[in-house]
Formats: C-alpha cells, sequence, structure tokens
C-alpha cells in the first residue's frame, strides 16, 4: 500500500505504538511529521524514517494546548506543503484505583488523551477543510476505554471519550470527504509491560527476544506494536475512503471490529415505569443480558 504524495503528523511518535506507525507511514512512502514530548525521542523518530529512505521531521511538544496542535499542522505544511492524515497516539499513565486517584492524576491523563485529541483533530480538520480535498483523521482508543479496567478511571474515561468524538467527528467531517477513525491497539508496549497478566511476555520479548506465543497473538489478539501499524497505514490510505466512525481493533493476529453501543433489551409498560415495575420485571426481561465489564485476563491454553 502506498502513500507516496502523503503527508501525515503522528503524535507520541518517540517510542511504542506512536513509533510504528511513524515508521509504517514512512515506509509506505508518506512523508511524517513526528511529535512527542520528549525531543529527543521525536527526533530519533524522525532521523530513522529517513534513514530508512523515507522523509520526516520532528516537532517535539506535549499534546494538550491548542498552541501545539496548531504548532504541528503549521510544520507538516511548512515542510511538505499539505497535510493529508493525522495519527492521535500522544498518551500518559497515571494508575491509581479510584479512591487514591488525585485530581493531578486525573487532569493529566484526560488533558494529554482527551484534550490532545480534540485540539490537534481540531487544527487538523480546519486545514483539511481548506485544502479542499479530503483527509484522514486516526484517533486511538483503549480495550479499557470500550469495557473499563481497574485503577484507569482517568485513561478509561478518554479513551471511551475519544470514541465518542470519533462518531461524532465521523458525521461533522463527512461532507469534507474527512474520515475519521478510532484504531483500539493491543501490542507489547511499556504501557501494557504493567499489566500482571502480560508482564511476563512483554518481558521475555522485550529483554530475551522470546517470540510471543501463538495462543496470545491468536487467541488474545496481542503482539507487537508493528502488528498494529498496518491498519493505521490502512486508515490512512485512499482504500479506506469509505470507512469512517468505526472503532477497529487490531492486536498480534487479530483483527476486529466493535460494535457501537446498542439497547439489547426493551420493555413497554403503558403509564411508564416505578421502582417496583422495574424490580419485577428485571430478572426475567434483562437478567441474561446483562453486559459484561472489564477487560478478561488472558487465559493460557491447558495441554
Amino acid at each position: 500500500m502506498k502513500l507516496t504524495g502523503r503527508v501525515a503528523i503522528v503524535t507520541g511518535a518517540g517510542r511504542g505504538l506512536g513509533l510504528a506507525y511513524a515508521r509504517a507511514l514512512g515506509a509506505a512512502g508518506a512523508a511524517v511529521v513526528c511529535n512527542d514530548a520528549d525531543e529527543a525521542s521525536a527526533a530519533a523518530a524522525a532521523a530513522g524514517i529517513e534513514a530508512a529512505g523515507g522523509r520526516a521531521v520532528a516537532e517535539p511538544g506535549a499534546v494538550g494546548p491548542s498552541e501545539v496542535a496548531e504548532t504541528l499542522v503549521k510544520r507538516a505544511v511548512a515542510a511538505f506543503g499539505r497535510l493529508d492524515a493525522l495519527v492521535t497516539n500522544a498518551g500518559v499513565l497515571r494508575d491509581r484505583i479510584l479512591w487514591r486517584m488525585t485530581d493531578d492524576e486525573f487532569d493529566e491523563v484526560v488533558a494529554v488523551h482527551l484534550r490532545g485529541t480534540f485540539t490537534c483533530v481540531r487544527a487538523a480538520v480546519r486545514q483539511l477543510r481548506a485544502q479542499g480535498d479530503g483527509g484522514r483523521i486516526v484517533t486511538v482508543g483503549s480495550p479499557a476505554g470500550q469495557r473499563g479496567n481497574p485503577g484507569q478511571t482517568n485513561y478509561a474515561a478518554a479513551k471511551a471519550a475519544i470514541v465518542g468524538m470519533t462518531r461524532t467527528w465521523a458525521l461533522e467531517c463527512a461532507r469534507d470527504r474527512i474520515t475519521v477513525n478510532a484504531v483500539v491497539p493491543v501490542a507489547a508496549t511499556a504501557m501494557t509491560a504493567t499489566i500482571p497478566a502480560f508482564a511476563p511476555h512483554v518481558t521475555a520479548w522485550r529483554d530475551r527476544g522470546v517470540p510471543l506465543p501463538d495462543w496470545l497473538r491468536t487467541g488474545e489478539g496481542f503482539g507487537t506494536a508493528e502488528d498494529a501499524a498496518g491498519l493505521v497505514v490502512f486508515l490512512a490510505s485512499a482504500a479506506s475512503g469509505g470507512i469512517t466512525g468505526q472503532a477497529i481493533g487490531i492486536g498480534g493476529d487479530r483483527l476486529t471490529l466493535w460494535t457501537h453501543p446498542a439497547e439489547t433489551v426493551a420493555a413497554h409498560r403503558g403509564g411508564g415505569w416505578d421502582g417496583d415495575g422495574i424490580a419485577a420485571v428485571w430478572e426475567p426481561l434483562f437478567g441474561a443480558a446483562v453486559q459484561p465489564v472489564g477487560i478478561p485476563a488472558p487465559r493460557e491454553p491447558r495441554p
């Protein structure tokens, strides 16, 4: 899949998934603006793309403020003449159980993930609309935002909101032929290395080069950051022009499409419902359809 002549911005491109996205876009022929809060990491990402024969520039800055978002778009236009795609990957974790989470821990995660996505997408869409020939927005969700995860009030809230914004933007941007989709990646990164169920496998792969087991790659859809990059390339390409407003999962050997929230059971009662009426019908009508919460822990098949 070729992206020759296209220009993309990737936030949080200095490491992990963001670096994999930036490298894959560059390898496909796109010119890439590599953003990261760490200046050295952004510079290294851009240098790596150029060393591999691609085109890239670094533009460091912590996303969230409007000024950073606008600077990223201006840099893309100044360096490469236009903008075609934005990948809003930047994020941080400040995990803590609800009753111990501080205001600052909540605000920092929401500022980077949620506000950072909003300001960067707003700046990019303004540029894409001015150019008048469509474009691609790729936001980044998480299974935690889809299902919840203990210790991640801030992160899960931000990621759920990002998918909600993605659906709204898909509607708002359709007339301008700008697609907006969310990827929901699962990969071995510094973030997932903190999850006890994944930690031994991430450590073995990272430190000793031990391949991730097939049951994890296929059954759990858990792979490397590079495994997730192909979806971003596809969503940045002309081939995805008819796809918008979707939350698409990727990880290991598995590609998935997340459903949008939908009513699964409905009941009606003339005159409306009171507490006693709901109690009477809840178990027989709704009990079997109650939705699970949380991310299922990976389970290695027994011999």
